[in-house]
């Protein structure tokens, strides 16, 4: 047992000496090795690291891509005057460590550099375009100009700018309200012109239907009387044929249905000569009887 002791102990102190002297470095951090202040190791590799105990001290530092989002849309002017909401957001990472420790010394102190960059380097683009170039003609262009600016600054401090991006731009409560009504005028002027343009439209639709219409009611109006008069010529020619075989019958006939039409009501009274030929028939039934052809 008075052997097993020592051991012990030797083995506790082992242990505590390399929880002291050991350190691990994930992946996505970068490690900076300190002694009495200075920098004397910088380790990018994941693992398991050495350092000497209670001499040596060790600081982390993100390596991964983060984010810096504006908190509220910041108020610029553009080329005419005109002032315009833009919210950002930028994209940025630590390439050199040790520069970036030797800079700025931290992430808040980076990222307060980072954003007064961006922020001039917008108002700078901002102030050389037109509404229309920030809203959509030349926005791509504005963001990459941006980028670059940004980025060559932050190389300085060790930082590299991957990307800078417009969300929004867009006019103050007021102007916005004064800019809808204004559209929604030009929308009602445009709406207005393009009914009564249709409205004339229509009226000469209809007129020249109804034009149509009279010419081709005209046109079967006359085809119609053309073939009405070649019925009524080819009937009489009919008709006179007929009658022209047998003209005494065609007389005798045409007297039957004269006395037809005449004694058709008893109330009818006729005031004739006697001697009228409207009574021939009558007085002698056998003139009828002509010979046909």
């Amino acid at each position: 047992m008075d052997r097993l002791i020592p051991t012990v102990v030797a083995i506790a102190g082992a242990l505590f000496v390399a929880s002291l002297s050991l350190f691990t470095v994930d992946q996505r951090q970068f490690a900076l090795v300190f002694q009495f202040g200075e920098v004397v190791k910088i380790i990018s590799q994941p693992g398991i690291q050495f350092k000497i105990p209670l001499l040596q001290n060790v600081r982390y530092f993100d390596r991964r891509v983060q984010t810096i989002d504006a908190e509220a849309p910041e108020l610029f002017n553009t080329r005419e005057k005109k002032n315009v909401l833009v919210d950002s957001f930028v994209k940025w990472r630590v390439v050199d460590v040790s520069q970036f420790y030797k800079s700025v010394g931290s992430e808040a102190a980076a990222v307060a550099r980072l954003k007064q960059t961006i922020n001039d380097g917008l108002r700078a683009e901002f102030g050389q375009k037109t509404v229309a170039d920030v809203i959509s003609g030349q926005r791509d262009q504005v963001m990459e100009t941006v980028r670059k600016r940004a980025d060559a600054d932050a190389r300085k401090i060790g930082v590299e700018i991957l990307d800078v991006r417009l969300k929004r731009v867009d006019f103050p409560d007021k102007i916005s309200s004064s800019v809808y009504d204004r559209m929604q005028s030009e929308r009602r002027t445009v709406a207005s012109q393009l009914r009564s343009e249709g409205s004339a439209d229509a009226e000469r639709v209809r007129a020249e239907a109804d034009k149509q219409r009279e010419v081709i009611l005209a046109e079967a109006y006359s085809k119609a009387q053309a073939l009405k008069g070649q019925g009524d010529a080819k009937a009489a020619a009919i008709y006179a044929d007929a009658y022209g075989r047998n003209p005494e019958f065609y007389a005798f006939w045409r007297s039957m249905d004269a006395y037809k039409e005449s004694f058709k009501n008893k109330s009818d009274v006729l005031v004739l000569d006697p001697s009228s030929d409207f009574f021939k028939y009558l007085k002698n039934p056998q003139a009828g009887q002509g010979k046909g052809k």
